[in-house]
C-alpha cells in the first residue's frame, strides 16, 4: 500500500485541480455514514475504511453516530504483525498495509474505542496524521531482534515504547457520555458490535468456488480465509447489501488509468472492455490477479450506488483522504470496474443472499 500514501500526498498538494467536474448522479441505492476522515500520511486506509464500516453498522443497527479510534486498531494491529513477522524469522510481511480483517481480528481480542479516548496524536497540536518514522523505527526494532540466535522478549518492549510514544498510551478505562468503559465493554455495550458477524468474500478461479482458502496477497500477513464466490456473486451480496441498507469495506486496485480523480470515478479502459468480451469476465478478471494488474493497494467503503444519466451504474465511495474533492471525499467506481478491479469485500454476514450463504455453508 506503499504507493497509495504517495498518491495520499500528491491528492493533498493538488487538491484543488480536482474540484472541477461534478456529475449530477441519480440515487439507487444510499446507507447512512459517518463523516468522511483523513488517514494522512499513513498506510492505514484499512482501518479507516473498516472503522467507517462499522461506524455505518452502528447508525444502522442502533441509530446512532460513533467516531471510532483508528489508531487504537493500528495500534494492536502493529503488535499482532509484529509478533507474526518474528514467528516467521522475518519472511513474512511487515508493512503499513492490512486487510479488513486486521480490524476485526483485533476487535476480537481487544475491543473498541472511541476516538474521543485514543486519537493517535500525541499532543494536541498535532492535526494529521503521519507515521512514515515510527514504522521505520518499528520495523529497526524487529530486524535488531532478528539478528540474535535467541530472540529475547525485551523487541516487545522496545516495540510497545516505540508505540507509545508516536501513537501514545492506550487507557486502560475512559469516560465516554458520562459512562466509564474499557474498550471492550465500549465495544459490547456502546457500539454493539459482534465481530462474529462480518465475513469476507472474494472471486478467483485458482481455487474452488463455494470455499475458502487463503488469499495470496502480501497485506494478508494473518493469513485469514475468504469465502471464495463466482464474480457475479459477489456483486449480487454488494447489491443485496445495499439494497437492504448495508455498507461494504471494500478492497481492491487504484492505480488504473480509469481511476480519474479529476472526475471522482473509476472506470475501465477500452482494452480492458476489449478482453472481457474475448476472454469472459471470470476469465480476465483471472487473468489481471496471476498477472499482476490487478493488486490490492487500498481499502475504501462503499456506501451505495448511483446512476449517471446515460444509465452507467457506479457504486458510491468513500474514501480516507479527507473532504478533497467536488464531492467531499466520495468517488464513484463503474460496475464494470468494480467486477474487475475488486480484490475482496468485507460485509455483514446478514447482507449475504440466502442461495449463495447456503451453497458457501455460511449459517
Amino acid at each position: 500500500m506503499q504507493k497509495t500514501i504517495i498518491t495520499v500526498l500528491l491528492l493533498i498538494g493538488l487538491s484543488p485541480v480536482f474540484a472541477q467536474e461534478k456529475t449530477d448522479f441519480i440515487k439507487v441505492y444510499d446507507t447512512k455514514t459517518s463523516p468522511v476522515k483523513n488517514q494522512g500520511r499513513t498506510g492505514t486506509c484499512w482501518s479507516f475504511t473498516t472503522c467507517s464500516f462499522l461506524e455505518s453498522e452502528i447508525l444502522k443497527s442502533k441509530n446512532k453516530e460513533l467516531d471510532l479510534s483508528e489508531m487504537f486498531i493500528a495500534y494492536y494491529a502493529y503488535l499482532q504483525k509484529a509478533e507474526d513477522y518474528l514467528r516467521f524469522h522475518g519472511k513474512g510481511n511487515f508493512s503499513e498495509g492490512g486487510q479488513a480483517h486486521d480490524v476485526i481480528n483485533v476487535i476480537k481480542q481487544y475491543g473498541l474505542m472511541p476516538e474521543s479516548a485514543y486519537s493517535g496524536f500525541c499532543s494536541k497540536k498535532q492535526k494529521k496524521h503521519n507515521h512514515a518514522s515510527m514504522v521505520d523505527n518499528l520495523t529497526s526494532v524487529l530486524e535488531n531482534a532478528l539478528k540474535g540466535k535467541k530472540l529475547s522478549p525485551t523487541w516487545k518492549v522496545a516495540f510497545k515504547a516505540l508505540l507509545n510514544s508516536h501513537l501514545g498510551e492506550i487507557p486502560e478505562t475512559f469516560v465516554f457520555q458520562g459512562k466509564k468503559y474499557t474498550s471492550k465493554t465500549f465495544c459490547k455495550q456502546a457500539a454493539g458490535i459482534n465481530p462474529d458477524d462480518y465475513i469476507e468474500f472474494t472471486s478467483y478461479t485458482h481455487h474452488p468456488f463455494y470455499t475458502t482458502f487463503d488469499l495470496e496477497v502480501p497485506d494478508n500477513w494473518s493469513h485469514d480465509v475468504y469465502y471464495n464466490v463466482p464474480i457475479d456473486d459477489l456483486t449480487a451480496i454488494m447489491d443485496n447489501a445495499l439494497k437492504n441498507g448495508y455498507s461494504i469495506a471494500w478492497d481492491g486496485d487504484v492505480s488504473e488509468k480509469g481511476f480519474v480523480h479529476k472526475t471522482a470515478t473509476a472506470t475501465l479502459s477500452k482494452e480492458d472492455k476489449k478482453q472481457i468480451k474475448a476472454q469472459g469476465m471470470q476469465a480476465f478478471r483471472q487473468s489481471t490477479f496471476d498477472d499482476f494488474s490487478t493488486t490490492d493497494d487500498h481499502l475504501m467503503h462503499i456506501t451505495g450506488k448511483v446512476k449517471d444519466k446515460e444509465g452507467t451504474l457506479y457504486y458510491k465511495t468513500k474514501n480516507s483522504w479527507g473532504a478533497y474533492n467536488q464531492y467531499d471525499g466520495f468517488l464513484f467506481m463503474s460496475e464494470d470496474y468494480i467486477r474487475i478491479k475488486t480484490v475482496a469485500i468485507l460485509v455483514n454476514k446478514n447482507a449475504v443472499p440466502a442461495n449463495i450463504a447456503k451453497k458457501c455453508g455460511i449459517k
